[in-house]
């Protein structure tokens, strides 16, 4: 009788464990993703800001920094509600300016134009990294919090879940290829 009680004792010990365990685990994807956000927000506001800077340089025609312009400050001033949206925009407009192989020549044979060519396209091929990195561990997350056992002892707690960002990071080309 001893001996079967302390089995019990020792496997709900070890249960107790591996559900702590669990819930860490599930904690640390948490705050993975956290800094996968504030890293992809980094990289967001990074590209935004170089492409304000290009559109207001004088380098590009009126009609293009009107664009790059508009669209890179709606993507730096948009609610969160509104962040992807205002992103896919901004990619959208990136592709548009830099439409033509001439355009990308324009500005790296403008004075400082080479090395805002070579920031613009860090940044732009930095957000689908920092997307995809941010996408993997929301996904990882959600894959953890659809099991049984995080449901039943709700070891996710009240925590919402966490969402991916979804957005168009398609860089432009010609802007890309040079660059890479």
């Amino acid at each position: 009788m001893t001996a079967t009680l302390i089995w019990i004792l020792v496997a709900l010990v070890a249960f107790g464990l591996y559900l702590s365990w669990t819930a860490g685990r599930l904690d640390r994807l948490h705050a993975r993703i956290d800094a996968a956000r504030a890293a992809l927000d980094a990289q967001l506001l990074r590209r935004a800001s170089v492409a304000q800077e290009l559109a207001t340089s004088g380098v590009l025609d009126p009609a293009a920094s009107i664009v790059l312009y508009e669209a890179a400050h709606a993507a730096r001033q948009a609610e969160e509600e509104q962040r992807e949206v205002a992103e896919s925009e901004l990619s959208q407009a990136l592709r548009a300016v830099f439409a033509e192989p001439a355009q990308v020549e324009v500005v790296r044979e403008a004075p400082g134009g080479e090395a805002a060519t070579h920031e613009l396209a860090e940044a732009v091929r930095r957000v689908p990294m920092a997307r995809r990195f941010h996408n993997d561990a929301v996904g990882a997350a959600h894959r953890l919090r659809e099991h049984r056992k995080v449901r039943w002892f709700r070891l996710a707690g009240h925590a919402p879940a966490p969402m991916a960002f979804e957005m168009d990071d398609e860089p432009p080309a010609d802007l890309a290829d040079r660059v890479a």
